[in-house]
């Protein structure tokens, strides 16, 4: 059993009513029984039935045990449905409220359900710290000639058999390593594009993809997108013949905001679309590995056949966000982004890349990735429950399939960036709609981080979230 050893039967709890298997009104069984059960202590089941009766997922009745509770209805559970914009060809304008943002989160003051990145206690932290200074006892000033891009050949080489062992044929010749994944983006689309040019991207899509088409002078047009398959195709192939689109920027897998997983016929399509079109996409990989269902997705990369494709990933999701090394698979446009990066930040530090390179081939990383999407699964389960439970009538949330991410949207006239304000005065951050649009589309949107241990100090700002929402709705409610 991994993680957590009460939080996981907070989970396993919650799934099993979630499937059926417990039904409103059954009786848990008592906790010197589900002690010897699942061989736990005492004090763990305690724990647990104690924090799942805190969520209103369990009643506890004096001189009779643990019951289930009935669900709450005043929350949909069903995956969100939104509505398609027609495609906005605008600038990107988003940079200023994201930085602040950020540095709320970084202040270490407001609880973190705003965050951009999994929680940092998730990662390994002193394995990769003990090989550091390994490395670094043992690195000469001649190493540091491996920062060149490509990059060093250590680390290429694990990231080629990384990428081999989820069905990926990657040759080391094709991986140009990075300072991770943002500015393998921003050289992607430096590579097939100009200031001035057309980029479209998923409507919503994650802002950082905004901030990259901004700083380089280009405009953005943001494509009709289901919550469920990814970008409307009809819509996408009605946009490239009605004006010059130069490039795609997209999220297939786990997207940041919606949490989707493009399905592989899907994705398919949309490789053998650009290939029409001769269109580059830029593939943001960076959550690929953290997948829930057993089996990796499938990347556009693997469609690919023409080059187009430039797939970019990290470690910072999956293994550590303090040391930011990332890649491009560039395809056909691999030698323009070698240079590129050469040109811009000449090349990314060797003594990370060295660190990496032996903690992916002795440290155990397959072992660590298992037991992150365990915890994730678990705490996606919770923050799914907290919502339905807590939030007010009328909230509609994603069903992701693995990354860390969480879409809700609010009822009608909820206006998430008066609720960021709110709750960022009650010490808590969340993200708003606004930011991953250049329209005014998804203001009644959040995205919420679940990856965060449930502390009962979490809870509560939780529940205070909630509160703060709930009496948004009342108040539009009442006017209405």
């Amino acid at each position: 059993m991994t993680g957590k050893l009460y939080e996981q039967l907070v989970a396993d709890t919650i799934r099993s009513i979630a499937d059926g298997v417990l039904r409103p009104g059954d009786k848990m069984p008592s906790i010197r029984e589900a002690s010897c059960a699942r061989r736990l202590s005492i004090t763990t089941v305690r724990r647990a039935y104690s924090l799942l009766e805190n969520r209103g997922v369990l009643e506890g009745r004096p001189q009779s045990g643990y019951f289930v509770c009935a669900p709450h209805s005043s929350t949909a559970s069903e995956p969100l449905v939104m509505s398609c914009p027609e495609p906005v060809s605008s600038e990107v304008d988003v940079s200023r409220f994201v930085l602040d943002t950020l540095k709320a989160i970084q202040s270490g003051q407001v609880l973190p359900l705003g965050a951009p990145y999994p929680d940092p206690a998730l990662f390994p932290w002193r394995g990769i710290a003990q090989r550091i200074g390994e490395v670094a006892r043992r690195f000469s000033e001649w190493s540091a000639l491996n920062d060149l891009p490509p990059g060093h050949p250590g680390l290429i080489r694990q990231i080629a058999r990384r990428h081999q062992g989820q069905g990926l044929d990657v040759q080391p010749a094709e991986i140009v390593v990075t300072f991770g994944a943002t500015e393998a983006i921003n050289l992607c689309l430096q590579a097939v594009a100009k200031p001035g040019d057309t980029v479209a991207v998923e409507s919503p899509t994650f802002y950082v993809m905004l901030q990259a088409i901004e700083r380089l002078g280009m405009r953005a047009i943001e494509v009709p997108t289901c919550p469920h398959e990814g970008l409307d195709l009809g819509a996408f192939e009605q946009l490239l013949q009605r004006q010059r689109i130069d490039a795609c920027l997209v999220m297939p897998n786990f997207q940041n905001p919606l949490g989707y997983v493009m399905p592989d016929e899907h994705k398919r399509a949309l490789v053998e679309l650009a290939a029409r079109f001769d269109l580059p996409l830029i593939e943001d990989g960076v959550t690929n590995e953290l997948y829930f269902d057993g089996q990796p997705p499938r990347t556009l990369k693997s469609f690919d056949k023409k080059g187009l494709v430039l797939h970019c990933s990290s470690f910072s999701k999956s293994l550590t966000a303090g040391v930011r090394v990332g890649w491009a698979l560039p395809g056909r446009y691999r030698a323009q982004v070698e240079k590129l990066k050469f040109l811009n930040t000449r090349g990314t530090s060797t003594l990370a890349q060295m660190a990496l390179a032996d903690y992916l081939e002795h440290g155990g990383w397959a072992l660590h990735l298992r037991r992150v999407r365990q915890q994730l699964m678990q705490r996606r389960d919770i923050l799914c429950a907290m919502v339905s439970r807590f939030f007010p009538a009328g909230t509609r949330m994603s069903q992701p399939k693995g990354g860390y991410l969480l879409w809700l949207e609010l009822p009608e006239g909820v206006d998430s960036l008066e609720l960021y304000r709110r709750a960022l005065g009650a010490g808590i951050t969340v993200t708003p709609g606004r930011v991953f649009s250049n329209s005014d589309l998804y203001r009644r949107c959040i995205r919420l981080n679940y990856s965060y241990e449930w502390t009962p100090a979490f809870e509560v700002g939780f529940k205070r979230l909630a509160q703060i929402a709930s009496s948004m709705a009342n108040a539009v409610s009442k006017m209405g």
